[in-house]
């Protein structure tokens, strides 16, 4: 295993090297050998065990390693911040796959920097697996996300409310840039910064725009990458509204610009159905609800848009007028994404006339009646069959002309819609709700238990069986597994107090 630093190679101005903080005991907990193989890390946590623990908690520092904490900016629940960066983060390097992908890998917990703003530089052990099985839980029901290589258990107490086990985890990604990158340097009008920023983040990202050596950084290439960016975040934003993932922080220093999902703070999935559902402590007015998320991510990108303006043109005037028709275009792509992913949920492959009231209408019963959200669209799917939509077709054909929609539950006449919509192909709508609908989600009361009991057992022999447990379901959710039933249940409580926070 080798690393280089790309990212080190901007500049100062870019980051600080500074050495990650050493533990006094560090133990693996996790290793992710499947996400290891794909980077060509060839370790293992049976034969490895105390190497990989000394290289991913900091204590060793990996052949090529230059570790360094990134600047950045932000706008925190819609104030901004100029100067946050990683104050309990550093950047490892990066490390290139064998389809010549370079991947960042990061240590969080890891100890303080420069950007520690008094903080402690570290990491519970709680947040840590909360981060790993979320991450985990994501990848494979289909949503664009960092994920975790390892969680090393350090052996020393991090004080929050009470002492917990610290620990530090370590995330993987395309990149590490954010929109607050871009913010850190637009906001000292940095423009050179800027421009080398956005060079950088085009050969990372969207090689098909990179620009040719020697040549200078064009207003073009900016409005290019501009739209590049913002075809990242529709999948994205999508894919969460799809399970019924609640972010719980979308600040512009959280928002990548390569549409993966990052920091799994105060993150939570949605229960029964409602719009306004937030469970993050620190959301005291409901910023980042679950139905916020698709203005938030346009806000973000329109704050992308004001650092890249000098970029595009000196005449800001003009600069605007390149980059505005894409914010419009970007809103119109996330509405029509959504209802297409929301009929897809439905088992209808394309939008039509109606469609979007039979969302809707299919929402508002939901929350009117407090469905979960989750279990609705699996109980639709399994309850689809030829002989009962025939059934209903028949029952209408025969009563054509009486009025008696009064006499029926909103339910029963939203249903006997559906069915009209899907009658003609039955079982191909029921193969694309399967593959659409998850059967099971990282549900927020398991991954409280699991932490509950996991929190304590942070040495050699600590018992995670719960834990793998869990992840052995929540990575293969479109299949029902002996197991899968366990996970499947909502709260009994419809987590009526239930609150996440901020790791720090």
């Amino acid at each position: 295993m080798k690393l280089s630093n790309q990212y080190h190679q901007l500049g100062k101005s870019f980051s600080q090297q500074t050495l990650p903080s050493p533990v006094a005991q560090p133990v693996l907990l996790l290793w992710n050998e499947p996400l290891a193989k794909s980077l060509s890390i060839n370790y293992s946590s049976q034969e490895d065990n105390e190497q990989l623990a000394q290289y991913f908690s900091g204590n060793q520092l990996i052949d090529g390693s230059t570790p360094i904490a990134q600047a950045y900016s932000g706008h925190q629940f819609g104030h901004f911040n100029p100067q946050l960066g990683d104050g309990r983060a550093h950047l490892l390097g990066d490390i290139t796959d064998k389809q010549g992908q370079s991947w960042d890998v990061q240590l969080k917990g890891s100890g303080t920097s420069f950007f520690s703003r008094q903080g402690d530089g570290r990491c519970a052990l709680g947040p840590a697996l909360r981060e790993y099985m979320m991450s985990e839980a994501m990848f494979a029901l289909g949503v664009p996300t960092t994920r975790c290589l390892a969680v090393v258990a350090t052996g020393e107490a991090v004080y929050r409310e009470r002492p917990l086990p610290g620990a530090v985890v370590t995330r993987i990604a395309t990149s590490h840039i954010r929109v607050g990158t871009f913010q850190y340097f637009a906001a000292r009008k940095d423009i050179e910064s800027l421009k080398k920023l956005t060079s950088f983040a085009i050969g990372r990202h969207f090689p098909q725009l990179k620009v040719a050596e020697g040549e200078a950084l064009s207003g073009e290439q900016v409005v290019n990458f501009f739209a590049a960016v913002l075809n990242k975040q529709v999948p994205l934003v999508v894919s969460w509204l799809r399970v019924g993932f609640i972010h719980g922080v979308m600040n512009t220093d959280n928002t990548a610009i390569s549409g993966e999902t990052i920091d799994y703070g105060p993150c939570a999935m949605m229960n029964h159905y409602h719009s306004d559902t937030v469970f993050s402590s620190i959301d005291r007015n409901s910023r980042y609800a679950f139905g916020n998320q698709s203005k938030i991510i346009q806000w973000n990108m329109a704050r992308l848009a004001d650092c890249l303006l000098p970029l595009i043109d000196e005449d800001e005037d003009i600069a605007l007028a390149k980059i505005t028709p894409l914010l419009q275009q970007f809103a119109n792509d996330l509405q029509y994404r959504y209802f297409e992913m929301m009929v897809n949920k439905l088992g209808i492959n394309e939008l039509s006339d109606g469609d979007i009231d039979l969302v809707n209408d299919l929402l508002g019963i939901m929350a009117e009646m407090k469905l979960d959200y989750t279990q609705s669209f699996v109980t639709l799917a399994g309850n689809l069959n030829q002989a009962e939509v025939d059934n209903v077709l028949a029952q209408q054909s025969a009563e054509d002309g009486v009025d008696d929609e009064a006499e029926q539950d909103k339910w029963q006449q939203w249903l006997s819609r559906w069915y009209v919509r899907i009658a003609t192909d039955v079982s191909g709508a029921k193969d694309l709700m399967a593959k659409t609908n998850p059967l099971v989600i990282p549900r927020n009361h398991h991954v409280e238990a699991i932490l509950a009991t996991s929190q304590t057992s942070y040495q050699e022999n600590a018992d995670l069986s719960d834990l793998n447990n869990f992840l052995a379901v929540v990575q293969q959710p479109y299949t029902q597994l002996d197991n899968t039933h366990n996970y499947q249940d909502a709260p009994s409580d419809g987590d009526e107090n239930y609150h996440t926070f901020c790791g720090t």
